[in-house]
């Protein structure tokens, strides 16, 4: 029972992402950058302490 209810919220969180990548470009693309942004801040975070 469960694996069918993973599969319809899998499903639906994949559409929702779909559907808002075509209704707001400029969003999506600013989520994207903020994720990647994380990497560099957590490696920037990293080099300091190693330097510390």
């Amino acid at each position: 029972m469960l694996k069918w209810l993973r599969k319809v919220i899998v499903v639906m969180a994949i559409a929702f992402a779909v559907f808002y990548l075509f209704t707001n470009p400029t969003g999506a693309a600013a989520a994207v950058r903020g994720f990647f942004g994380l990497f560099g801040s957590i490696a920037t975070f990293f080099t300091a302490l190693a330097n510390g």
